[in-house]
């Protein structure tokens, strides 16, 4: 297994990259946003109606948190479910990959939402998607399951969870069709890479 050289041991470097990113981002937020949310606007995902809409928004938006834990939780998916990934493609497929989730998760929230959105969490679920693809007897502890649940049932259940949020709005501020724009790319991705891919994944 091949070492990338840092001292965060087994964290890929493509990953940590990711992790500073959000994290300078984040911290430029805290730091001078102000009450009028100045930075986070910016570079949140508007409706195209609302007249906020930019089109680099659709990148943007990944890298922007709405609060601590909102951050925390998503980095600590994308070192726990990244890291594993970048090494069974590399680096620059794992880019690849992980841009164009979050890409899918934005259009989708465009085209079936008319909230606004921030956050990795679509690129996350296209991970988890891939994860549980490669890797579906792999027990996770993953919210909301208080209990080790195998990778392929936990991706379903939060399949069917954001599905029926998205469909029956609850009020609670999560981008529920963002989350399956991720997860849907990351099938399609990790299905297509894999049928050109002899090797067996448990």
């Amino acid at each position: 297994m091949a070492s990338y050289g840092n001292s965060f041991g087994k964290t890929t470097p493509v990953v940590l990259n990711l992790i500073i990113i959000n994290a300078l981002v984040f911290m430029a937020q805290s730091f001078f946003d102000g009450p009028e949310e100045k930075i986070t606007r910016l570079m949140a995902l508007w409706p195209i109606a609302s007249g906020n809409f930019e089109p680099y928004q659709i990148v943007s938006h990944m890298f922007t948190h709405g609060g601590i834990g909102h951050i925390l939780f998503n980095m600590f998916a994308l070192w726990s479910f990244g890291s594993m990934l970048e090494r069974v493609w590399g680096p620059k497929k794992f880019l690849i990959f992980y841009l164009a989730c979050g890409l899918a998760a934005g259009v989708a929230q465009l085209f079936l939402s008319d909230a606004p959105a921030v956050g990795a969490s679509g690129a996350i679920m296209g991970l988890l998607a891939a994860f549980a693809y490669l890797f579906p007897n792999t027990q996770l502890i993953i919210f909301p399951f208080p209990v080790p649940v195998k990778a392929k049932w936990a991706v379903m259940v939060i399949a069917a969870i954001d599905l029926f949020g998205g469909v029956y709005p609850t009020g609670s501020n999560i981008a529920h069709f963002a989350h399956l724009g991720g997860l849907v790319m990351g099938l399609i991705l990790v299905l297509t890479w894999n049928k050109t891919n002899k090797k067996t994944f448990y």
